[in-house]
């Protein structure tokens, strides 16, 4: 491999990484949003209901730390460069990837939070779309909330809503394995709320 060759190799990585971070994110975005109900054991209070009150009140995730905020995402990131390390695969694009996973959550608190909560630094990356801004990101918590589940860029979710990439799938799980979206009580068309949201919700505020 030349000089040039190896110069342009590492935008190229760089940006398949990103992208790559940013599609897994969204995969399991969707995975919560769509199937993980808040009545099931362990990941139901872990993951169900902290989503489900995010979708009611977006900017209440706000108040937590930025450990509270990724851990979970953090943990999936150490085990995969584990497993990388172990089959010798382990390069900077992987660790590039791991970063972003493991701190997706974070990016997606800054597109929630005002240009003042951010800062200009935060607020410059956001108008250069090197991460998603609001703007972008209030596009999935308008109605019906069943789009737009990548948090980290703004390039992938036009590509995935224009190939029906997730309503596809959602329709080859209910046609091999008749598994249904969890309905979101935060749609304004459900007048229902969960039991336990207003509970949950004493002094909480909009943040």
């Amino acid at each position: 491999m030349n000089d040039w060759t190896g110069w342009v190799s590492i935008p190229l990585k760089t940006g398949a990484a990103i992208l790559a971070a940013d599609f897994v994110v969204g995969f399991v975005h969707w995975i919560e949003d769509a199937y993980v109900r808040e009545e099931w054991p362990v990941l139901g209070r872990l993951v169900g209901r902290p989503n489900i009150l995010h979708h009611h009140q977006p900017r209440h995730f706000l108040r937590n730390s930025w450990f509270q905020s990724c851990w979970d995402q953090l943990l999936l990131a150490a085990v995969l460069v584990a497993v990388a390390c172990a089959l010798g695969w382990y390069s900077w694009p992987v660790g590039l990837f791991a970063v972003l996973l493991g701190n997706s959550n974070q990016i997606h608190k800054w597109a929630h939070r005002s240009r003042k909560e951010n800062g200009p630094f935060i607020t410059l990356l956001q108008d250069l779309r090197i991460i998603q801004g609001t703007r972008h990101h209030a596009i999935h918590h308008t109605d019906p909330k069943s789009t737009h589940y990548c948090v980290i860029t703004e390039f992938l979710n036009p590509v995935l809503e224009r190939l029906r990439f997730w309503t596809r799938l959602e329709c080859l799980l209910y046609r091999w394995f008749h598994l249904r979206r969890r309905i979101d009580t935060s749609n304004r068309r459900h007048t229902i709320k969960p039991d336990w949201l207003p509970r949950a919700a004493v002094g909480m505020g909009r943040g």
